[in-house]
């Protein structure tokens, strides 16, 4: 299996990364993508063993996700990123039901769900599972490391869309994948509040542009009701 890691100026954490990464299973192979570090985050993760891909300038929201899948040689290809520590207890049960049979598992995680505003990320996971006709996984979706897939979804979603994950989330349930949510790691938590820049949130406007090409994608597939009915309205009496 392989395990891919983003990672830019993780000099402090990528070392404990790749160490849970590494326990996960017997024959693992560690792929960092270091992309515009100025610190020693490459040299960090040679001598612990993994392979470095390497860029100097950043590649942009989830791009190394896309790297790393071309680069993997894996049957089952586990995400997660160089500023999370997470045990490899807690990265096994993803690959476990790959293993199992699923294509796709996911973090039941869903984001905070109890405020009175809901967050706008959140918010465009709901809606865009309740479209898929898959509100059984509520908020889930490949935003949210840790996540696997098999190397048959590799194949047929292609490693290039990964790096869009609501748009390559879509077409795995839009051609049929068998898409589930296995084990929840509480990742809001570990993520690093990031600077706004001037009050605005640009990874925010990224995801929720990659949820709305989601969407589009879904009514081009099942016509403009998303493939739910019109409940008999007789629109054609209307003058």
């Amino acid at each position: 299996m392989s395990v891919i890691i983003p990672a830019m100026n993780e000099a402090g954490t990528i070392a404990a990364v790749i160490a849970g990464a590494r326990g996960v299973h017997p024959r693992c192979e560690v792929i960092v993508i270091v992309n515009g570090s100025a610190d020693n985050t490459a040299e960090i993760a040679q001598r612990m063993g993994a392979k470095v891909i390497t860029f100097p300038q950043p590649l942009g929201h989830d791009v190394g996700r896309s790297v790393g899948a071309e680069a993997a040689s894996g049957e089952i290809l586990l995400f997660t990123d160089g500023d999370m520590v997470i045990p490899a207890a807690e990265l096994r049960p993803f690959v476990e039901a790959v293993s199992g049979g699923a294509d796709v598992a996911l973090n039941d995680y869903s984001g905070p769900v109890r405020s009175r505003i809901p967050h706008p990320v959140v918010l465009s996971k709901h809606t865009l599972n309740l479209m898929l006709g898959r509100p059984d996984l509520q908020g889930y979706s490949l935003t949210a490391v840790p996540h696997a897939i098999s190397r048959k979804a590799l194949s047929l979603l292609g490693s290039a869309i990964l790096s869009r994950p609501p748009l390559a989330y879509a077409r795995a349930v839009l051609d049929g994948l068998k898409v589930r949510a296995v084990h929840k790691v509480q990742v809001g938590k570990m993520n690093a509040v990031r600077r706004k820049d001037g009050g605005r949130d640009p990874l925010q406007e990224v995801i929720l542009s990659d949820h709305l090409a989601a969407v589009a994608m879904l009514l081009e597939r099942r016509g403009e009701r998303a493939g739910y009915d019109d409940a008999g309205r007789r629109r054609e009496m209307v003058r």
